[in-house]
Protein backbone atom coordinates (compact mmCIF):
# COMPACT_ATOMS: atom_id res chain seq x y z
CA UNK A 1 0.00 0.00 0.00
CA UNK A 2 1.22 3.39 -1.19
CA UNK A 3 2.11 6.22 1.84
CA UNK A 4 0.08 8.82 1.79
CA UNK A 5 1.19 12.76 1.72
CA UNK A 6 -1.38 15.55 1.97
CA UNK A 7 -0.59 19.00 0.73
CA UNK A 8 -2.10 21.69 2.28
CA UNK A 9 -3.03 24.78 -0.13
CA UNK A 10 -3.53 24.59 -3.90
CA UNK A 11 -1.15 27.37 -5.39
CA UNK A 12 2.20 27.21 -7.20
CA UNK A 13 4.30 25.35 -4.31
CA UNK A 14 1.31 22.78 -3.53
CA UNK A 15 0.22 21.65 -7.04
CA UNK A 16 4.32 21.45 -7.50
CA UNK A 17 4.58 19.29 -4.28
CA UNK A 18 1.72 17.08 -5.36
CA UNK A 19 3.33 16.71 -8.76
CA UNK A 20 6.51 15.63 -7.11
CA UNK A 21 4.77 13.42 -4.55
CA UNK A 22 2.91 11.67 -7.19
CA UNK A 23 5.97 11.44 -9.39
CA UNK A 24 7.59 9.48 -6.44
CA UNK A 25 5.16 6.81 -5.76
CA UNK A 26 3.18 8.75 -3.08
CA UNK A 27 -0.69 8.49 -2.53
CA UNK A 28 -1.45 12.12 -2.72
CA UNK A 29 -4.27 14.37 -1.53
CA UNK A 30 -4.69 18.17 -1.98
CA UNK A 31 -6.75 20.45 0.33
CA UNK A 32 -7.62 23.80 0.29
CA UNK A 33 -9.85 26.07 2.70
CA UNK A 34 -10.21 28.76 0.05
CA UNK A 35 -11.38 28.47 -3.72
CA UNK A 36 -8.78 26.79 -6.26
CA UNK A 37 -7.94 28.47 -9.14
CA UNK A 38 -8.75 27.05 -12.83
CA UNK A 39 -5.61 26.42 -13.85
CA UNK A 40 -4.16 24.78 -11.06
CA UNK A 41 -7.53 22.74 -11.17
CA UNK A 42 -6.52 21.89 -14.49
CA UNK A 43 -2.96 20.80 -13.71
CA UNK A 44 -4.11 18.42 -10.82
CA UNK A 45 -6.74 16.62 -13.49
CA UNK A 46 -4.19 16.43 -15.97
CA UNK A 47 -2.22 14.23 -13.45
CA UNK A 48 -5.15 12.60 -11.72
CA UNK A 49 -4.23 13.69 -8.25
CA UNK A 50 -7.38 14.14 -6.32
CA UNK A 51 -8.23 17.91 -4.44
CA UNK A 52 -10.77 19.39 -2.66
CA UNK A 53 -11.53 22.94 -2.09
CA UNK A 54 -13.58 25.42 0.19
CA UNK A 55 -12.70 22.79 2.99
CA UNK A 56 -10.14 20.36 4.86
CA UNK A 57 -11.67 16.83 5.41
CA UNK A 58 -9.91 16.06 8.86
CA UNK A 59 -10.29 12.37 8.08
CA UNK A 60 -8.72 12.26 4.96
CA UNK A 61 -5.71 14.76 5.92
CA UNK A 62 -5.11 12.43 9.11
CA UNK A 63 -4.29 9.42 6.98
CA UNK A 64 -1.38 11.19 6.16
CA UNK A 65 2.15 10.22 6.86
CA UNK A 66 3.47 13.52 5.84
CA UNK A 67 1.78 16.95 5.60
CA UNK A 68 3.49 19.12 3.12
CA UNK A 69 1.59 23.14 3.86
CA UNK A 70 1.81 26.43 2.18
CA UNK A 71 3.87 29.02 3.31
CA UNK A 72 0.60 30.93 3.92
CA UNK A 73 -1.09 28.43 6.27
CA UNK A 74 0.19 29.83 10.11
CA UNK A 75 1.43 26.86 12.65
CA UNK A 76 -1.53 28.24 15.30
CA UNK A 77 -4.10 27.64 12.75
CA UNK A 78 -6.45 24.60 14.70
CA UNK A 79 -5.47 22.09 11.66
CA UNK A 80 -2.15 22.45 11.69
CA UNK A 81 -2.07 22.04 15.42
CA UNK A 82 -4.48 19.00 15.15
CA UNK A 83 -1.86 17.42 12.83
CA UNK A 84 1.06 17.37 14.39
CA UNK A 85 -1.18 16.64 18.23
CA UNK A 86 -1.14 13.42 15.31
CA UNK A 87 2.38 13.08 15.30
CA UNK A 88 2.42 13.97 11.68
CA UNK A 89 5.28 15.68 10.35
CA UNK A 90 4.30 19.06 8.83
CA UNK A 91 6.94 20.48 6.04
CA UNK A 92 7.25 22.86 3.68
CA UNK A 93 7.19 22.39 -0.25
CA UNK A 94 11.28 23.37 -0.86
CA UNK A 95 12.09 20.69 2.44
CA UNK A 96 10.30 18.30 0.31
CA UNK A 97 11.86 19.26 -3.21
CA UNK A 98 15.48 19.51 -1.48
CA UNK A 99 15.16 15.77 -0.51
CA UNK A 100 15.22 14.52 -4.83
CA UNK A 101 17.68 16.81 -6.48
CA UNK A 102 21.45 16.51 -5.96
CA UNK A 103 21.44 20.48 -7.46
CA UNK A 104 23.50 23.33 -6.00
CA UNK A 105 20.73 25.56 -3.73
CA UNK A 106 21.81 29.16 -3.55
CA UNK A 107 19.57 30.35 -1.25
CA UNK A 108 18.10 33.88 -0.33
CA UNK A 109 16.58 35.71 2.30
CA UNK A 110 15.71 38.59 4.09
CA UNK A 111 13.03 40.91 5.15
CA UNK A 112 14.19 43.47 2.11
CA UNK A 113 15.39 42.72 -0.96
CA UNK A 114 15.24 39.49 -1.47
CA UNK A 115 13.32 39.21 -4.52
CA UNK A 116 15.76 41.97 -6.74
CA UNK A 117 19.06 39.72 -5.27
CA UNK A 118 17.74 36.33 -6.60
CA UNK A 119 16.49 37.79 -9.57
CA UNK A 120 19.82 39.31 -10.20
CA UNK A 121 21.93 36.17 -9.11
CA UNK A 122 19.82 34.05 -11.88
CA UNK A 123 20.25 36.55 -14.28
CA UNK A 124 23.91 36.17 -13.75
CA UNK A 125 24.47 32.30 -13.29
CA UNK A 126 21.87 32.16 -16.69
CA UNK A 127 23.67 35.15 -18.74
CA UNK A 128 27.49 32.71 -17.72
CA UNK A 129 25.61 29.86 -19.17
CA UNK A 130 25.00 27.75 -16.14
CA UNK A 131 22.00 25.03 -16.22
CA UNK A 132 20.21 27.10 -13.40
CA UNK A 133 16.60 27.35 -12.48
CA UNK A 134 14.61 30.27 -10.36
CA UNK A 135 12.46 28.66 -7.81
CA UNK A 136 10.76 29.61 -4.31
CA UNK A 137 9.00 33.26 -4.01
CA UNK A 138 9.39 33.44 -7.90
CA UNK A 139 9.87 31.35 -10.99
CA UNK A 140 8.20 28.23 -10.81
CA UNK A 141 7.56 25.63 -7.86
CA UNK A 142 11.04 24.14 -6.61
CA UNK A 143 9.34 20.65 -6.21
CA UNK A 144 7.92 20.95 -10.06
CA UNK A 145 11.13 21.65 -11.46
CA UNK A 146 12.63 18.94 -9.28
CA UNK A 147 9.97 16.33 -10.77
CA UNK A 148 10.36 17.93 -14.74
CA UNK A 149 13.44 19.71 -15.23
CA UNK A 150 17.37 18.51 -14.38
CA UNK A 151 18.89 21.92 -13.77
CA UNK A 152 22.75 21.86 -12.01
CA UNK A 153 21.60 24.77 -9.78
CA UNK A 154 18.71 26.58 -8.48
CA UNK A 155 18.25 30.28 -7.15
CA UNK A 156 15.84 30.10 -4.22
CA UNK A 157 14.31 32.99 -3.12
CA UNK A 158 12.96 31.83 0.59
CA UNK A 159 10.60 33.89 3.21
CA UNK A 160 10.80 33.06 7.05
CA UNK A 161 7.40 31.18 6.28
CA UNK A 162 9.35 29.01 4.10
CA UNK A 163 12.17 28.31 6.33
CA UNK A 164 10.04 27.78 8.99
CA UNK A 165 9.25 23.92 7.63
CA UNK A 166 13.02 23.44 6.36
CA UNK A 167 14.76 20.71 8.66
CA UNK A 168 17.45 18.61 6.50
CA UNK A 169 17.27 20.68 3.69
CA UNK A 170 20.72 22.05 3.45
CA UNK A 171 21.82 25.58 1.17
CA UNK A 172 25.63 24.83 -0.42
CA UNK A 173 25.05 29.23 -0.67
CA UNK A 174 22.59 30.57 1.60
CA UNK A 175 22.68 34.43 1.79
CA UNK A 176 20.94 36.72 4.60
CA UNK A 177 20.76 40.58 3.34
CA UNK A 178 19.24 42.60 6.77
CA UNK A 179 16.59 41.10 9.63
CA UNK A 180 13.96 44.13 10.22
CA UNK A 181 10.66 43.53 11.73
CA UNK A 182 8.14 41.44 9.73
CA UNK A 183 4.99 39.35 9.94
CA UNK A 184 5.28 40.20 13.59
CA UNK A 185 1.55 38.44 13.94
CA UNK A 186 3.38 35.01 12.76
CA UNK A 187 6.12 35.31 15.46
CA UNK A 188 3.86 35.90 18.92
CA UNK A 189 5.37 39.88 18.70
CA UNK A 190 8.72 38.02 19.48
CA UNK A 191 11.45 39.73 17.65
CA UNK A 192 13.68 36.68 18.35
CA UNK A 193 11.37 34.50 16.89
CA UNK A 194 11.82 35.82 13.72
CA UNK A 195 15.31 36.23 13.66
CA UNK A 196 15.68 32.74 14.62
CA UNK A 197 13.55 31.78 11.90
CA UNK A 198 15.82 33.66 8.92
CA UNK A 199 18.99 32.17 10.39
CA UNK A 200 17.48 28.26 9.68
CA UNK A 201 18.84 29.72 6.25
CA UNK A 202 22.09 28.12 7.75
CA UNK A 203 20.80 25.09 9.03
CA UNK A 204 22.91 22.20 8.09
CA UNK A 205 25.93 23.82 6.45
CA UNK A 206 29.12 22.27 6.40
CA UNK A 207 32.59 23.65 5.81
CA UNK A 208 31.93 23.17 2.02
CA UNK A 209 28.99 25.75 2.22
CA UNK A 210 29.33 29.51 2.24
CA UNK A 211 27.13 32.46 4.26
CA UNK A 212 26.69 35.62 2.80
CA UNK A 213 25.76 38.46 4.88
CA UNK A 214 25.52 42.31 5.29
CA UNK A 215 27.79 42.51 7.92
CA UNK A 216 26.47 46.02 9.19
CA UNK A 217 22.94 44.90 10.12
CA UNK A 218 22.82 45.09 14.20
CA UNK A 219 20.36 41.91 14.30
CA UNK A 220 22.35 39.71 12.23
CA UNK A 221 25.68 41.14 14.47
CA UNK A 222 24.02 40.37 17.48
CA UNK A 223 23.14 36.71 16.43
CA UNK A 224 26.37 36.06 15.07
CA UNK A 225 27.83 36.53 18.05
CA UNK A 226 25.57 33.58 19.68
CA UNK A 227 26.16 31.65 16.88
CA UNK A 228 29.16 28.88 15.50
CA UNK A 229 28.96 28.53 11.74
CA UNK A 230 30.22 25.60 9.86
CA UNK A 231 30.34 27.35 6.90
CA UNK A 232 32.58 29.75 4.98
CA UNK A 233 31.80 33.38 5.81
CA UNK A 234 31.43 36.16 3.42
CA UNK A 235 30.37 39.36 5.11
CA UNK A 236 29.41 42.48 2.96
CA UNK A 237 29.56 45.90 4.06
CA UNK A 238 29.75 49.50 2.13
CA UNK A 239 33.02 50.22 3.71
CA UNK A 240 36.02 48.09 3.56
CA UNK A 241 36.04 46.78 7.76
CA UNK A 242 38.51 43.76 9.42
CA UNK A 243 36.80 40.39 8.09
CA UNK A 244 34.55 41.58 5.24
CA UNK A 245 34.65 40.31 1.73
CA UNK A 246 33.00 42.50 -0.25
CA UNK A 247 33.33 46.81 -0.28
CA UNK A 248 32.79 49.62 -2.15
CA UNK A 249 36.38 52.57 -2.15
CA UNK A 250 37.48 54.80 -5.00
CA UNK A 251 34.30 54.27 -6.83
CA UNK A 252 34.70 50.84 -7.10
CA UNK A 253 33.35 47.63 -5.80
CA UNK A 254 35.92 44.72 -4.73
CA UNK A 255 35.09 41.33 -3.57
CA UNK A 256 37.75 39.54 -1.96
CA UNK A 257 37.46 35.66 -2.46
CA UNK A 258 39.97 33.18 -1.54
CA UNK A 259 41.20 32.84 -4.67
CA UNK A 260 40.54 36.04 -6.54
CA UNK A 261 40.01 39.72 -6.16
CA UNK A 262 36.86 41.01 -8.48
CA UNK A 263 36.95 45.18 -9.38
CA UNK A 264 34.00 46.98 -11.08
CA UNK A 265 33.75 50.84 -11.11
CA UNK A 266 30.15 51.44 -8.93
CA UNK A 267 28.55 53.49 -11.74
CA UNK A 268 27.96 51.02 -14.14
CA UNK A 269 26.17 48.79 -11.61
CA UNK A 270 22.38 48.99 -13.32
CA UNK A 271 20.54 49.04 -9.95
CA UNK A 272 20.85 52.30 -8.11
CA UNK A 273 21.08 53.43 -4.48
CA UNK A 274 22.29 52.47 -1.33
CA UNK A 275 19.91 49.07 -0.31
CA UNK A 276 20.78 48.23 -4.56
CA UNK A 277 24.75 48.40 -4.01
CA UNK A 278 23.94 45.45 -1.12
CA UNK A 279 22.07 43.42 -3.21
CA UNK A 280 24.73 44.11 -6.25
CA UNK A 281 27.37 43.19 -3.36
CA UNK A 282 25.52 39.77 -2.28
CA UNK A 283 24.88 38.31 -6.24
CA UNK A 284 28.59 39.37 -7.01
CA UNK A 285 29.87 37.31 -4.14
CA UNK A 286 27.72 34.48 -5.30
CA UNK A 287 28.93 34.39 -8.75
CA UNK A 288 32.61 35.02 -7.58
CA UNK A 289 31.96 31.70 -5.31
CA UNK A 290 30.51 29.45 -8.22
CA UNK A 291 33.13 30.69 -10.73
CA UNK A 292 31.55 32.98 -13.20
CA UNK A 293 34.21 34.78 -14.99
CA UNK A 294 35.36 38.80 -13.94
CA UNK A 295 33.64 39.60 -17.60
CA UNK A 296 30.37 37.86 -17.02
CA UNK A 297 29.51 39.08 -13.99
CA UNK A 298 30.25 43.11 -14.76
CA UNK A 299 27.84 42.13 -18.01
CA UNK A 300 24.98 41.36 -15.72
CA UNK A 301 25.31 43.67 -12.78
CA UNK A 302 25.37 46.52 -15.27
CA UNK A 303 22.42 45.06 -17.37
CA UNK A 304 20.26 43.88 -15.41
CA UNK A 305 16.75 45.26 -15.77
CA UNK A 306 15.16 45.83 -11.74
CA UNK A 307 11.98 43.59 -10.76
CA UNK A 308 8.35 44.78 -11.09
CA UNK A 309 6.64 46.87 -8.44
CA UNK A 310 9.86 47.33 -6.46
CA UNK A 311 10.73 51.08 -6.93
CA UNK A 312 9.58 50.83 -10.54
CA UNK A 313 9.16 54.05 -12.92
CA UNK A 314 6.12 54.15 -14.13
CA UNK A 315 5.58 57.30 -16.14
CA UNK A 316 6.60 61.40 -15.64
CA UNK A 317 2.70 63.13 -15.82
CA UNK A 318 3.07 67.00 -16.38
CA UNK A 319 6.27 67.31 -14.26
CA UNK A 320 5.15 64.49 -11.42
CA UNK A 321 7.33 60.95 -11.44
CA UNK A 322 4.74 58.14 -10.23
CA UNK A 323 6.88 55.12 -8.94
CA UNK A 324 5.43 51.76 -8.14
CA UNK A 325 6.78 49.90 -5.04
CA UNK A 326 3.96 47.80 -4.00
CA UNK A 327 6.22 44.97 -3.29
CA UNK A 328 6.97 47.38 -0.29
CA UNK A 329 4.90 45.09 2.29
CA UNK A 330 6.70 46.11 5.46
CA UNK A 331 8.08 49.29 7.28
CA UNK A 332 11.63 48.60 6.52
CA UNK A 333 10.50 48.69 2.73
CA UNK A 334 8.85 51.75 2.58
CA UNK A 335 12.35 53.38 5.00
CA UNK A 336 14.39 52.24 2.03
CA UNK A 337 12.08 53.61 -0.56
CA UNK A 338 11.85 56.77 1.08
CA UNK A 339 15.39 57.14 1.60
CA UNK A 340 16.46 56.71 -2.09
CA UNK A 341 14.03 59.63 -3.12
CA UNK A 342 15.05 63.20 -4.29
CA UNK A 343 12.23 64.92 -4.79
CA UNK A 344 9.20 65.91 -2.72
CA UNK A 345 7.13 62.77 -2.36
CA UNK A 346 3.43 62.21 -1.74
CA UNK A 347 3.14 59.14 -0.29
CA UNK A 348 0.22 56.68 -0.81
CA UNK A 349 0.46 53.59 2.16
CA UNK A 350 -2.28 51.41 4.23
CA UNK A 351 -3.32 47.87 3.85
CA UNK A 352 -3.37 44.99 6.01
CA UNK A 353 -1.36 46.17 8.98
CA UNK A 354 0.92 42.92 10.07
CA UNK A 355 1.72 44.59 13.57
CA UNK A 356 3.45 47.27 11.99
CA UNK A 357 5.63 49.73 13.99
CA UNK A 358 5.62 52.99 11.72
CA UNK A 359 7.96 55.13 14.29
CA UNK A 360 10.99 53.86 11.60
CA UNK A 361 10.18 55.46 8.62
CA UNK A 362 8.76 58.75 10.63
CA UNK A 363 11.89 61.00 10.35
CA UNK A 364 12.33 60.44 6.75
CA UNK A 365 8.04 61.20 6.88
CA UNK A 366 8.85 64.40 8.27
CA UNK A 367 11.45 65.03 5.97
CA UNK A 368 10.44 64.27 2.55
CA UNK A 369 6.45 63.88 2.32
CA UNK A 370 4.18 66.39 1.60
CA UNK A 371 1.33 64.68 1.46
CA UNK A 372 -0.34 61.23 2.31
CA UNK A 373 -2.86 58.88 0.82
CA UNK A 374 -4.28 56.46 3.00
CA UNK A 375 -5.05 53.19 0.70
CA UNK A 376 -7.62 50.72 3.05
CA UNK A 377 -10.15 49.54 4.42
CA UNK A 378 -9.13 50.77 7.95
CA UNK A 379 -7.07 53.64 7.84
CA UNK A 380 -7.24 54.62 11.96
CA UNK A 381 -4.01 53.61 12.81
CA UNK A 382 -2.39 56.12 10.12
CA UNK A 383 -3.98 58.76 10.86
CA UNK A 384 -3.53 58.39 14.45
CA UNK A 385 0.34 58.18 13.78
CA UNK A 386 0.96 60.17 10.64
CA UNK A 387 -1.54 63.34 10.66
CA UNK A 388 0.15 65.87 12.78
CA UNK A 389 3.20 64.71 10.92
CA UNK A 390 2.26 65.95 7.34
CA UNK A 391 1.03 69.23 6.27
CA UNK A 392 -1.71 66.92 3.53
CA UNK A 393 -3.40 63.82 4.22
CA UNK A 394 -6.47 61.83 2.44
CA UNK A 395 -8.12 58.59 2.39
CA UNK A 396 -8.86 56.31 -0.93
CA UNK A 397 -10.80 53.36 -1.36
CA UNK A 398 -9.52 52.07 -4.17
CA UNK A 399 -6.53 52.28 -6.08
CA UNK A 400 -8.11 54.76 -9.19
CA UNK A 401 -9.35 57.70 -5.63
CA UNK A 402 -5.33 56.81 -4.23
CA UNK A 403 -3.64 58.19 -7.56
CA UNK A 404 -6.12 60.58 -8.28
CA UNK A 405 -5.97 62.62 -5.18
CA UNK A 406 -2.29 62.14 -5.23
CA UNK A 407 -2.10 64.22 -8.44
CA UNK A 408 -4.23 66.95 -7.07
CA UNK A 409 -1.86 66.67 -4.32
CA UNK A 410 1.38 66.54 -6.34
CA UNK A 411 3.39 69.58 -7.56
CA UNK A 412 5.61 70.03 -10.07
CA UNK A 413 9.17 67.81 -9.76
CA UNK A 414 7.28 65.79 -6.73
CA UNK A 415 7.58 62.33 -6.71
CA UNK A 416 3.77 59.89 -5.80
CA UNK A 417 4.86 57.19 -4.41
CA UNK A 418 2.90 53.85 -3.97
CA UNK A 419 5.03 51.90 -1.01
CA UNK A 420 2.18 50.83 1.32
CA UNK A 421 4.17 48.96 3.91
CA UNK A 422 1.09 46.98 4.34
CA UNK A 423 -0.29 43.28 2.60
CA UNK A 424 -2.22 44.38 0.06
CA UNK A 425 -5.48 41.53 0.81
CA UNK A 426 -8.07 43.78 2.16
CA UNK A 427 -8.41 45.56 -1.16
CA UNK A 428 -6.44 43.70 -3.49
CA UNK A 429 -5.98 39.79 -4.52
CA UNK A 430 -1.83 40.58 -4.14
CA UNK A 431 0.59 43.02 -4.31
CA UNK A 432 1.12 42.12 -8.01
CA UNK A 433 -2.62 43.15 -8.31
CA UNK A 434 -2.30 46.60 -6.38
CA UNK A 435 0.81 47.46 -8.12
CA UNK A 436 -0.70 46.65 -11.53
CA UNK A 437 -3.99 49.06 -10.49
CA UNK A 438 -1.61 51.77 -9.93
CA UNK A 439 0.23 51.65 -13.08
CA UNK A 440 -3.12 51.41 -14.85
CA UNK A 441 -4.81 54.51 -13.33
CA UNK A 442 -1.28 56.36 -13.78
CA UNK A 443 -1.44 55.53 -17.76
CA UNK A 444 -5.02 57.01 -17.34
CA UNK A 445 -4.08 60.54 -15.93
Amino acid sequence: MKEKIVILGAGESGVGAAILAQKKGFEVFVSDLSSIQDKYKRVLNEYGIPWEEKQHTEEKILEAREVIKSPGIPDKAPLIRKIKDASIPVISEIEFAGRYTDAKMICITGSNGKTTTTMLTYHLLKNAGLNVGLAGNVGNSLALQVANESYDYYVVELSSFQLDGMYDFKADIAVLLNITPDHMDRYDYTMQNYVDSKFRITRNQTQEDVFIFWNDDPLIKAELKKRTFSAQLYPFSEKKQEGVKAWTGNGQIIIQTIKHTFTMEQDLLALTGKHNLYNSLASAITGNVVGIKDENIRESLSDFKGVPHRLEYVATVRGVRFINDSKATNVNSCWYALQSMINPVILILGGTDKGNDYTEIEALVKEKVRAMIYLGADNSKLHAFFDDKVPLHADAGSMEEAVKKAYEFAEKENTVLLSPCCASFDLFKNYEDRGDQFREYVKKL
